[in-house]
């Protein structure tokens, strides 16, 4: 009954604080002050784990209702932070936040509650990887932490893990790298025993290193045609019919060159160019729409 009564006050206590809350002030969003986890255990009796329940619920209250609404929720990172630091393993704010915050949001509110996720979950790969492309493709890229929070993957005992989640840490490091370096380290890497059965990860990974990234979803006759004489070449290395060395010399020379704009004398010749240029990229764009 003692305990009782002291869950009841906190409970209490943590309803009459949201209630007489003031909003944030200097900002757009409708959001109540959200106060430090170190505060509120000292108002939550030692019953975090349901006070932290409590602060998420209201955390997805107001995120529905931005829905409704139309109005901007920017504090889903901070509740859940709240949240997950009164209870460290409340599993589901680490899970939703890496589902819904967008790879590459602005706001990093949600880096510590990953980081947070990855640490306490060290074997969920999926939290891992809703960390580590955070990491990569978020507002400040750090690709090396990112291929260091998935290497361990690679040899997991966990049969849910996908092949190319497995690999995935050589995508990072490999984005790291100038593409010459890259190319050693792929081949390296297909004639690596550990890699044999994941041979086909690496046709993408030299698709992509070589500087067709932006062809990846084209289908068309030019990415179809270098993406087979990539694996084409990988597979000869690999099955031992021709040398790694001449291997890296016949893809390094697929390496696609940036193209850039003649020089001219004058600026009416470069407004000229760039109106020409402009409607031809628009009559491709038009024909090529017509064929799909």
């Amino acid at each position: 009954m003692r305990y009782l009564a002291a869950f009841i006050l906190a409970v209490a206590l943590v309803a009459v604080a949201f209630h007489f809350a003031k909003p944030l002030p200097g900002n757009n969003f409708d959001e109540s002050f959200l106060p430090k986890a170190s505060t509120v255990r000292y108002i939550a009796a030692g019953n975090d784990a349901s006070v932290a329940g409590l602060f998420w619920i209201k955390g997805l209250t107001e995120l529905g209702e931005s829905y409704l609404t139309g109005k901007e929720y920017g504090y889903l990172g901070h509740v859940a932070n709240l949240s997950t630091s009164l209870d460290t393993l409340f599993y589901t704010p680490y899970y939703f936040v890496g589902g819904v915050v967008p790879i590459g949001a602005p706001d990093t509110s949600d880096f510590v509650v990953l980081r947070r996720g990855h640490k306490v979950f060290p074997d969920d790969w999926k939290l891992a990887l809703y960390f580590a492309l955070r990491l990569a493709k978020g507002p400040y890229p750090n690709k090396s932490e990112a291929a260091s929070v998935m290497r361990p993957y690679f040899d997991s005992p966990d049969t849910t893990i996908p092949n190319h989640i497995r690999t995935i840490h050589r995508t990072f490091e490999l984005d790291t790298m100038q593409t010459e370096i890259a190319l050693e380290a792929v081949i390296s890497d297909v004639l690596n025993p550990r890699f044999k059965k994941f041979r086909s990860s690496f046709y993408h990974k030299t698709y992509r290193l070589l500087g067709y990234r932006d062809m990846l979803t084209k289908d068309n006759a030019e990415a179809k045609n270098v993406y087979s004489k990539i694996e084409a070449i990988i597979n000869a290395m690999a099955d031992g019919k021709i040398h790694p060395a001449i291997a890296y010399r016949e893809l390094l020379s697929m390496k696609r060159e940036e193209q850039s704009a003649p020089a001219t004398e004058n600026a009416s010749t470069i407004a000229a160019d760039s109106t020409a240029t402009s409607t031809a990229a628009d009559s491709t764009t038009a024909d090529s729409t017509t064929k799909q």
